[in-house]
Order: structure tokens, then sequence, then C-alpha cells
């Protein structure tokens, strides 16, 4: 079955940096469309990054543009989201999901397009 297991997430002051790391299982890795969302207390569901199959193509949320950088390793089937100049409003569970339903598929920024979730890790910027 499909597995995502999130880590990296913790407590930063702001202005700080955070890696985030999502291993992933039970699917074939380089088909698929690789993203990241983050939900605060009381928010909807967030948009933060996608990644294309093959890693040439990402798409970012316009207030983490030139923060925040997706990446993948399709060998290791492990995707990661490198975070710089963190914001007290960067706090929120950060979520790694995967497109499974569309091989090769775009880069999305709508949630309903990811079938599979983690479990989230928590990132708390301090000010």
């Amino acid at each position: 079955q499909v597995q995502l297991v999130e880590s990296g997430g913790g407590l930063v002051q702001a202005g700080g940096s955070l890696r985030l790391s999502c291993a992933a299982s039970g699917f074939t890795f380089g088909r698929h469309t690789m993203a990241w969302f983050r939900q605060a207390p009381g928010k909807d569901r967030e948009f933060v990054a996608a990644i294309s199959s093959s890693g040439s193509i990402t798409r970012y949320l316009d207030s983490v543009k030139g923060r925040f950088t997706i990446s993948r390793d399709n060998a290791k089937k492990t995707v990661n989201l490198r975070m710089n100049s963190l914001k007290p409003e960067d706090t929120a569970v950060y979520y790694c999901v995967v497109d499974t339903d569309r091989p090769y598929g775009s880069v999305w920024s709508e949630p309903d397009r990811y079938a599979y979730w983690g479990q989230g890790t928590q990132v708390t910027v301090s000010s």
C-alpha cells in the first residue's frame, strides 16, 4: 500500500531553516507528481510546492517563492522541502502528498488531485 512518511519538522526561530523529507513506498515513485501542503490551526489546507515526476517542473505558493525549494531523488524515493528564512506565518503541519491517479501528471495545486497524504510533521516558527 502507499505510504508517505514525513520527517524533519520542529521548532525554529524566525529567519531560520528546516529541511523536511518524505520517504515514499507502495507505488512507482518516478512516475508521479509529489507535493507539500500545510495546514495551520483553524485554517484550510494550503498548497506549498509541487514537483513533477522527473523533477524538471516545480510550482510554489507565491509567499514561499525564493525561500522554499522542493526536490526529489527518484532513486531513493524521497521528496524534500528546504525551507529558508522561515516566518511565524509558516507555522503549520506539513503534509507530503502524491498524485497516484495520473502518471506523469501536472504540478497541481488543488488538494483533491492528490490521493494519498502522509501523517504530517509539525513546523513551528517562533518570533
